[in-house]
């Protein structure tokens, strides 16, 4: 039987076309412990809300008028980030996903998702977690994000390198590649022929070191810096 998380899980939904609100308001409000405080229908509107109610989650369209939903994770992420956003988008492969969670979202789910996967991804980040499949946000990098400069090895200084990667060990390294790679904890385990609680602990001192929030944000980290190479584009 899943536990879900005992802290109240308050929702704000922020989707420009009214009909999208009402049908993710419909999906969220009967599950057990989550209430909807709140629907927004731009940017703007989700920042202000978002101040004055507080939720646990931002449910994020990311295109939307007068404030984009990139913008309007920025802003969050710096003002309220106690406040988790679980961007939204169309299209599973969409440039704006990467700079959504670059600026501080802590997943990412396409529109057609099933309302079951919607539930999960909004209790995964109330969690802590980020809710982002780990080869679907490699797939994402890999076509829109351009690695800088040449791998970070631990104990340089190379510019490309995310601030805290020179601190690395050479497992924490090789543990932040695998995660980039889209391998999940027991894969790592496997791939290192290490336990999954010593996975566990590398990764804790990982995001400590590279000052990222969860998974989805030390993958961008390992693209930008170099770490791992985009795929040629066809």
């Amino acid at each position: 039987m899943t536990e879900h998380p005992v802290s109240p899980l308050t929702v704000l939904i922020a989707d420009d076309q009214p009909l999208v609100r009402r049908g993710l308001a419909l999906i969220l409000s009967p599950a057990p412990g989550v209430r909807v405080v709140a629907e927004a229908a731009n940017g703007e509107q989700a920042v202000e809300l978002a101040r004055l109610h507080r939720p646990s989650v931002v449910v994020m369209d990311i295109r939307m008028p007068v404030l984009d939903g990139v913008q309007a994770t920025e802003r969050l992420s710096r003002e309220l980030p106690d406040c988790r956003v679980l961007a939204l988008s169309t299209f599973d492969m969409d440039e704006y996903v990467v700079a959504a969670l670059r600026a501080g979202a802590a997943g990412f789910l396409p529109k057609d998702v099933s309302p079951e996967e919607l539930l999960a991804a909004v209790r995964t980040v109330h969690s802590g977690e980020a809710a982002v499949a780990p080869r679907l946000l490699t797939r994402l990098l890999a076509a829109y994000v351009t690695a800088p400069g040449p791998p970070p090895r631990p104990g340089t200084g190379a510019a490309a390198q995310p601030a805290g990667s020179a601190e690395l060990t050479a497992r924490e390294v090789e543990v932040w590649r695998l995660i980039a790679e889209g391998l999940d904890n027991n894969e790592i385990a496997q791939a290192m022929q290490i336990s999954a609680s010593t996975v566990k602990n590398h990764i804790t001192n990982v995001f400590g070191k590279l000052r990222v929030r969860d998974r989805a944000q030390a993958v961008i980290a390992a693209y930008e810096s170099g770490l791992v190479a985009p795929a040629p584009r066809g």
